[in-house]
């Protein structure tokens, strides 16, 4: 796998090695050595995943501290536009994000640090996300920003959205909890070809 720098410091897309043959396809998702190389987390408390139709928008998300979490986040079926937003106070991507598309086709997967916000939207008629994270859920800290506040460029107007991700503070609103460290942030010159 490949571990490649974004412009939001310590977030990486991690371009994977898929294995095609006649059966089918197989791709490996994780690999502790390879990420301890590069400074990501391997402890990872919790995983799950959601289903989603066509035109969904769930996000953006996260855990507020002492709960915050790191996740890698990819899609085993479908495809989705996925966002990542930087909520760090004294990062220099504070308000900024980034977006790309996550597929079972190309096997990408995106890592984000602490303090990130995350979503996604669905591209196709059925996507399967897989999130794994390193805390486990806490409801009291879960939260949001509102999806269209930040400025990203969403491929649908009107999304299917749960009640709940409509009612988030905006952007401008939102009194981030969140503390950019560059002592523990993996750098972006730590970033290159992983095995």
């Amino acid at each position: 796998m490949k571990i490649v720098a974004t412009a939001i410091p310590g977030c990486f897309q991690i371009i994977t090695d898929i294995r095609r043959d006649d059966r089918g396809s197989f791709v490996k998702v994780f690999h502790q050595d390879i990420f301890r190389e590069h400074g990501l987390a391997t402890d990872f408390a919790e995983e799950y995943y959601s289903t989603s139709q066509r035109g969904v928008i769930r996000g953006l998300h996260f855990q507020t501290p002492p709960h915050d979490h790191a996740k890698l986040v990819y899609c085993t079926q479908g495809a989705v536009l996925d966002a990542a937003l930087d909520l760090r106070r004294g990062s220099p991507a504070y308000g900024q994000h980034i977006t790309l598309e996550l597929s079972a086709e190309n096997g990408h997967m995106l890592y984000l640090p602490a303090g990130l916000a995350h979503g996604f939207c669905s591209l196709t008629e059925l996507s399967l996300m897989t999130y794994k994270v390193t805390t486990t859920y806490a409801p009291h800290n879960d939260g949001g920003v509102l999806w269209n506040s930040a400025g990203i460029a969403w491929p649908v107007q009107e999304p299917v959205m749960s009640p709940r991700d409509r009612t988030f503070p905006t952007l401008a609103e939102f009194d981030s909890p969140f503390v950019f460290d560059a002592a523990t942030t993996p750098a972006a010159a730590d970033a290159g070809a992983g095995a």
